[in-house]
């Protein structure tokens, strides 16, 4: 790109130097080089047209965000991905760019209190979490030795088939098919001591969908499902109309104000 071009889009020298600082503007890993006869032109570098579209503040901070909220909910090993992909990021800025953009992203990080929200959390050993997270991914099975959190009773070489690890408030599970129970189970992740990944797959069951197995539950407590009828008073429905209790859920608005709320699921002891 030169400035004879301007004669070839028809307009004066004030105008093309105008385009031209908003092409650099929007691609500042252009360089600049002088001809022979002083006459400038601009190119991209050797290497840089996979950088055309740099990454946005928007980007940046909602990235930030997704470390935040991964970190709060304990899963250690999704967070160092999500370190390397944005230090990523930050190395293909170019400096001036990323001098801009570095006092707006603290401003804005500054403003989003996720990643200061207080609340227990499980310690996980980020071993246990790697080898977890690196069976789910391969399909394979896993044999591990686990202590139940409530019997402290230690189950040895136990071969499992990870599902997916279940990251919530308070304590974090996997969900896993059993080989000695020959059915799913959750397993606390606080409780695994030990993890070796075996060599033979594990398939999950054909037509089984995660989520549709998740609402089936009020949080992760799995006894025989019973019908659920909460009444909110009307000094109060107001506000609970606004929280979503249930993926299944159904409401309803009664005579004096008052709201029910009516699903089907397991978990009484969370609900109380």
């Amino acid at each position: 790109m030169g400035f004879d071009d301007q004669y070839r889009n028809g307009v004066r020298r004030s105008t093309a130097e105008r385009m031209r600082d908003a092409v650099l503007n929007v691609y500042p890993q252009l360089e600049e080089i002088t001809e022979e006869r002083r006459q400038k032109r601009w190119r991209f570098r050797p290497g840089s047209l996979g950088r055309m579209e740099e990454v946005t503040l928007e980007e940046l901070a909602a990235a930030h965000r997704a470390l935040s909220l991964v970190r709060r909910e304990g899963d250690l090993a999704t967070a160092k991905v999500l370190e390397r992909l944005l230090a990523k990021n930050r190395a293909q800025l170019t400096g001036p760019r990323r001098n801009r953009l570095a006092p707006d992203l603290d401003a804005q990080l500054m403003d989003d209190g996720v990643a200061f929200r207080p609340g227990p959390r499980e310690r996980i050993a980020p071993e246990i979490l790697s080898a977890l997270r690196e069976a789910v991914l391969a399909g394979v099975m896993i044999s591990a030795n686990h202590r139940a959190h409530g019997s402290g009773k230690l189950s040895r070489y136990t071969r499992l088939g990870p599902i997916a690890l279940l990251f919530g408030e308070w304590r974090q599970y996997l969900l896993a098919w059993s080989e000695y129970q020959d059915n799913l189970r959750l397993l606390a992740l606080a409780g695994f001591e030990t993890i070796r990944l075996k060599p033979d797959p594990y398939e999950r069951p054909k037509g089984f969908d995660l989520q549709e197995w998740l609402s089936e539950s009020f949080g992760i407590w799995r006894e025989e499902p019973f019908e659920v009828e909460w009444e909110f008073l009307p000094e109060v429905a107001e506000e609970a109309a606004t929280y979503l209790f249930h993926p299944k859920q159904e409401v309803e608005w009664l005579e004096d104000g008052s709201l029910m709320v009516r699903f089907r699921a397991r978990g009484r002891q969370e609900m109380e």
